[in-house]
């Protein structure tokens, strides 16, 4: 049985932000809600996350756009709010007032660095907020200066993410409180709670070396990259048979791998193996095993998704869209946010 989209008829109002804030609007409209994004006039903008939202352009430094934006706060459930702190506030527009305004409303405020703290006045990128974390250490090579791994973990992880759980844990509490609250989200807390574990594991053999001499970091020759013949780019102990095996290998003849002493032996010889089959023959070497070995694939070969992922037991009429990129809608925006009405 089909069920309906679990955020079907949570009106959001998405102040138009930079990545992480659309990321987490993107989240909730691919799981039923209607996000309607504030737009600043006569600046287009460039957001590719805006799959399944509309938007609208308001002035909120006008009296005129300022009045409409009170009328669009009245009748939401969520408000994503994206900008520095204080931005808001002067404009009389600060949290509070929201909820004196419709005391059901859900506020969420997105920020790089904390509210507070010393940090909390400056600009900042995602690669700072995971720096200040201590997630980046986690990242790169021994005695190297560590590597940024893309902007995943700190605007979309650490960020949009985690902005979007702590929206949909404020719903859930509304069911019974039936009052909506302020959600404080940002990119270094965020970041840091998604690194718990390498922290909690730091005085245990799994993460007690320094970065990338560790099990999980890419120290174990287990448990990496390696190249293929063509140029292109298991760790428990079942697998691992698996792995040597494929290989061609015998397991009798290669060092033990429990002793942390034999890692780099073992690297050079999984490296000089790999290195003589294409990536298409490792494929098929190991393709139904379970040696835990997969190709790593650029993002230019990725399929074009058909559908969305959705973190739900089941796929639903309205959870279907083509293609992964679409152009926000400006199109009656107001009277199809307004269609519908709340579940939660």
């Amino acid at each position: 049985m089909d069920l309906p989209s679990p955020l079907k008829g949570v009106r959001v109002l998405e102040l138009a932000g930079l990545a992480p804030a659309p990321f987490a609007g993107l989240i909730l409209s691919d799981h039923g809600a209607k996000v309607l994004r504030i737009d600043r006039p006569n600046q287009p903008s460039t957001d590719q996350l805006c799959r399944g939202k509309k938007a609208i352009e308001l002035d909120l430094k006008s009296q005129e756009g300022r009045l409409k934006f009170l009328d669009l706060v009245r009748l939401a459930d969520v408000l994503i709010d994206p900008y520095r702190p204080c931005v808001l506030e002067k404009m009389d527009l600060g949290p509070q007032s929201l909820l004196d305004l419709n005391s059901r409303l859900v506020v969420a405020r997105l920020t790089g660095f904390q509210r507070t703290g010393k940090y909390k006045d400056m600009a900042g990128h995602d690669i700072n907020y995971i720096a200040i974390s201590g997630s980046l250490s986690l990242f790169g090579t021994p005695g190297s200066p560590p590597r940024h791994p893309a902007n995943i973990l700190g605007d979309f992880a650490g960020g949009g993410a985690m902005c979007a759980l702590g929206i949909i844990l404020a719903l859930y509490q509304r069911t019974t409180t039936g009052k909506g609250q302020i959600v404080e989200s940002d990119m270094v807390s965020g970041s840091a709670y998604l690194s718990l574990f390498p922290r909690l594991a730091l005085n245990t053999p799994l993460w007690n070396g320094p970065r990338g001499t560790n099990v999980l970091d890419g120290g174990a020759p287990f448990y990496r990259s390696y190249e293929t013949r063509d140029g292109k780019g298991a760790l428990e102990p079942q697998f691992y048979k698996h792995f040597v095996h494929g290989l061609g290998l015998s397991w009798d003849n290669i060092p033990d791998r429990g002793r942390k002493s034999n890692w780099s032996a073992l690297h050079r010889i999984f490296a000089e193996r790999i290195s003589q089959k294409t990536l298409a023959e490792w494929e098929t070497v190991f393709h139904g095993t379970d040696a835990c070995v997969t190709p790593v694939l650029e993002l230019k070969d990725l399929p074009v998704a058909d559908k969305p992922f959705i973190m739900s037991a089941s796929r639903t009429a309205n959870q279907r869209f083509k293609g992964v990129l679409s152009v926000v809608d400006y199109g009656e925006g107001i009277s199809w946010w307004l269609r519908g009405n709340s579940r939660l």
